[in-house]
């Protein structure tokens, strides 16, 4: 069990290559218990690689990783059950409806049905919960994708651009899920440099997959996330 006052997460010179290429390299961050962390940059810069590596999908080639005080990739079994991940995939099967793919997930983490209905209920998806998943708008899986995110009532919530295909309604249900108020580890991954950074504790900019920007949120501007992208 990681210590109350140790940090949710924290890396050293962390590097993660795909063949030739290296997405990430010589990221090195701390993020404590209940932070939240506004990951920028523009598409291609490292940002999604982060997340999937930190979620134990994807190994470090260089560097170290602890997540909720286990180490990378070596303790990543005891760690799994505790992390939400809403990435750009709803990691839903399609031809099973709402109800039936979360379902599926509590059995799989030891959560009661109920929770599955309160979710439904609360994202505004239970008239529509029974219906194939391939049937319904990006924004109502969306909505489907954060109720299996939090399902399990994770510690570390890695955010992947969360608001995608939503509309303003879906936003406002979902954001009592997601946003700081849960007082929960975030990760969030933003191309709105005004909105991301009213949410962060800290930030990180990402560029080629290196750090650009990085430090407490007071100190960094929007002009220096917007200079990410030129």
């Amino acid at each position: 069990m990681a210590a109350v006052d140790e940090p949710a997460v924290e890396l050293h010179d962390l590097g993660r290559d795909y063949g030739e290429r290296a997405a990430l390299r010589g990221v090195t961050l701390t993020v404590p218990a209940g932070a939240t962390l506004a990951i920028f940059g523009p598409n291609g810069a490292g940002k999604s690689t982060l997340l999937r590596v930190l979620a134990t999908l994807l190994r470090p080639h260089q560097g170290t990783a602890r997540v909720l005080g286990r180490e990378l990739p070596r303790e990543g079994w005891a760690v799994r059950g505790r992390i939400g991940l809403l990435g750009h995939e709803p990691l839903l099967y399609r031809d099973l409806s709402g109800r039936e793919n979360l379902r599926y997930q509590a059995r799989l983490f030891g959560v009661d049905g109920a929770r599955v209905e309160e979710l439904l209920e609360r994202t505004g998806m239970a008239r529509r919960a029974d219906e194939p998943l391939r049937t319904l708008s990006r924004g109502m899986v969306q909505r489907l994708a954060v109720c299996r995110t939090v399902l399990h009532d994770p510690a570390l919530l890695l955010l992947d651009e969360p608001l995608a295909n939503l509309d303003p309604a879906a936003v406002e249900a979902v954001e009592p899920l997601l946003g700081r108020g849960t007082g929960r580890t975030r990760l969030v991954t933003s191309h709105d440099p005004a909105a991301g950074l009213r949410e962060a504790d800290l930030v990180l900019g990402l560029r080629g997959g290196r750090t650009a920007v990085a430090g407490a949120a007071p100190e960094i501007s929007e002009d220096d996330v917007k200079a990410l992208y030129r």
